[in-house]
């Protein structure tokens, strides 16, 4: 019998776990490492190969300009005044994110885009181009066959058609990692946690779960969105630590009180702990109806007069909803807000209307934020 106890017990306590932990989220997956992130490269090339689809040179002269800076250097000697009229060629922007812990020699994804007239970079070929960060080095260096997703096709008397954006095209693994960033990952005794979403609630139950699992004073909640670590400088060391860190659970704090309009759609998301305090509500529409003819004017035949036509109202009538007023209780919970709108039969227009003057009057208990 005592064995069945223990094992009745033993049993409970892992549902008990398993429902403690349904909502539970990772560190990882709620914050971010402060100082690792990605970094922004661009750049500026030639797509060649085009068939027939590249820039106009007179419309877009900078091509024209670029090709001969590129011929120059490459040994090739251009007269003075000549004019290029290059319909294979493209001038592009090129753009890609430098990952962290990004090394030399390592590949990334660019994207690459047309910045003059060019009507599709199909079939084109990037040549090599730097990719700079904002400090302007050159972190990267691009080149490749370009994937282009859009298609166009155009007939003599001016007809076309274009499927997606053909002005615009990637290459996977396009460029070529040529300087590391240094982060605060490898340069600092501690690890700082933003999270992606502040909240107090959260930040102290990360400091508390983490000196729980490491011992106390090892995590200290900064603010509403930090949380700093202490850590070991040795890199061996770091890495198997914040492997241990990022994979610690957390039940996040509960989101406030807000009720979301989205005036351009009529979408309205309201929140879990959203209340009302004690009110009563009415909502009726005023309708107004013209009713317009046109009459012939039609002088006599001796006049000197003109046919005209003249509007003529017929009829104005004016209606008015007699909309019942409804109550709502005081700390009426979402289900009951929603019951309460569905049997009045509201829109979403004039759900609208209620919620704003429901905050107005001070019963709505939450952020009314419009979008």
């Amino acid at each position: 019998m005592m064995n069945d106890k223990k094992m009745l017990i033993s049993t409970m306590l892992i549902v008990l776990l398993t429902v403690t932990n349904a909502y539970a989220e990772r560190i990882k997956d709620i914050t971010t490492l402060a100082g690792v992130r990605d970094n922004p490269l661009i750049g500026y090339g030639l797509v060649v190969g085009l068939d027939g689809t590249g820039d106009k040179t007179t419309q877009a002269p900078f091509t024209a300009q670029s090709f001969k800076s590129m011929l120059n250097k490459l040994g090739v000697a251009i007269p003075e005044g000549s004019n290029f009229q290059l319909k294979n060629v493209a001038a592009v922007t090129i753009h890609g994110n430098l990952p962290a812990f990004a090394k030399p020699g390592q590949k990334i994804d660019i994207t690459v885009a047309s910045i003059a007239n060019s009507k599709s970079l199909r079939g084109g070929s990037l040549l090599m181009a730097p990719l700079k960060g904002v400090d302007g080095n050159i972190y990267a260096i691009a080149q490749g066959e370009l994937v282009v997703g859009g298609f166009g096709t155009e007939g003599r008397d001016g007809s076309k058609v274009t499927i997606n954006i053909p002005s615009s095209g990637r290459i996977p693994n396009g460029a070529i990692v040529e300087r590391a960033v240094s982060n605060a990952f490898t340069s600092s005794d501690h690890l700082i946690f933003n999270l992606n979403r502040a909240d107090f609630t959260t930040a102290r139950r990360i400091a508390e779960n983490i000196n729980e699992m490491l011992g106390p004073d090892i995590a200290r909640a900064m603010d509403a969105s930090s949380v700093r670590v202490t850590a070991p400088m040795d890199m061996d060391q770091r890495v198997s630590y914040m492997s241990l860190l990022e994979n610690i659970t957390v039940n996040p704090g509960e989101a406030p009180a807000r009720v979301v309009i989205n005036s351009r759609t009529g979408t309205i998301v309201v929140g879990k702990h959203v209340t009302v305090a004690a009110s009563a509500v009415t909502h009726g529409s005023l309708t107004v109806t013209v009713t317009e003819s046109n009459e012939v004017s039609q002088p006599n035949a001796f006049g000197e007069g003109q046919t005209v036509v003249v509007p003529e109202t017929e009829e104005v009538t004016v209606t008015q909803e007699n909309n019942k007023m409804f109550e709502l209780r005081g700390s009426t919970t979402l289900d009951e807000i929603v019951r309460a709108v569905n049997e009045v039969g509201a829109a979403p227009g004039d759900l609208m209307a209620i919620l704003e003057a429901l905050k107005q009057a001070g019963a709505l208990e939450a952020d009314l934020i419009v979008i």
